[in-house]
């Protein structure tokens, strides 16, 4: 992947990652309103779902929220999970819906093979969305770059679990701006798994076939931490 393209996906990723970040101040909106985001960013809209989404942030900007009504939905989203569309991972992928599963786990040693260590994790655990995208921009930075393990990556983690998530955001938010920008995150990270695919031949996956490879892995991970169950005449005495 050429210099001036990774240059210009961080950039992308570092606006979408500040949003998804902290909560909107008014300087930033009137930035984002100013340079009639989501204009300029480097990857734009590739079909009719990318057009939807990248219109509707343009519409959002345009509408007129407080910052408490947007302090508000970021609260609910990103902190106290009273939409019930938690940031992490786990969440989306565990049977029970339960934080600081084996999703996290597997992140953390992700992150630890490209040599970064989150911060402090009991402010943000290794599955969160925010999180996932800093991993990323890392990735795109880095001198070496492997397209598979990105690609592979996206397909097994935040491209997976982000279209149920931002799904769930947009039908409680309040605020037309986290809508669409749950909307315009997944469609974002789709057309950038697209041109993954399209540069170096690793076609998209289906969901199914996704779905099937994090399920085989779930019951694998269950398997090998099943308890130990006790058999007489195995394991001691049988009185």
């Amino acid at each position: 992947m050429e210099a001036e393209l990774r240059n210009a996906l961080v950039e992308d990723l570092d606006q979408l990652i500040r949003l998804h970040d902290r909560e909107l101040d008014a300087e930033t909106l009137a930035a984002l309103r100013t340079a009639a985001f989501p204009g300029g960013l480097a990857l734009s809209a590739a079909d009719e779902a990318g057009e939807t989404a990248y219109a509707n942030m343009a519409a959002a900007l345009r509408e007129n929220p407080t910052l408490d009504e947007l302090a508000a939905d970021y609260a609910a989203i990103y902190l106290n999970n009273s939409f019930g569309a938690s940031p992490y991972e786990s969440v989306w992928l565990s049977d029970e819906h339960l934080a600081c599963d084996r999703s996290m786990f597997e992140l953390r040693e992700i992150y630890a093979a490209a040599g970064w260590r989150v911060g402090d994790w009991r402010r943000r655990f290794d599955d969160h969305l925010v999180l996932q995208l800093q991993y990323l921009r890392r990735v795109l930075v880095s001198a070496a770059v492997d397209p598979e393990k990105l690609a592979s990556f996206i397909d097994e983690h935040i491209g997976y679990w982000l279209p149920d998530w931002g799904q769930r955001v947009s039908s409680y938010c309040g605020t037309g701006f986290y809508a669409a920008l749950a909307e315009l995150t997944h469609v974002w990270l789709r057309r950038f798994r697209e041109l993954l695919g399209e540069i170096h031949d690793l076609p998209l996956p289906s969901r199914e076939r996704m779905g099937e490879k994090i399920n085989r892995k779930l019951a694998l991970d269950k398997a090998e931490i099943a308890p130990v169950r006790f058999m007489p005449g195995v394991q001691g005495p049988s009185w």
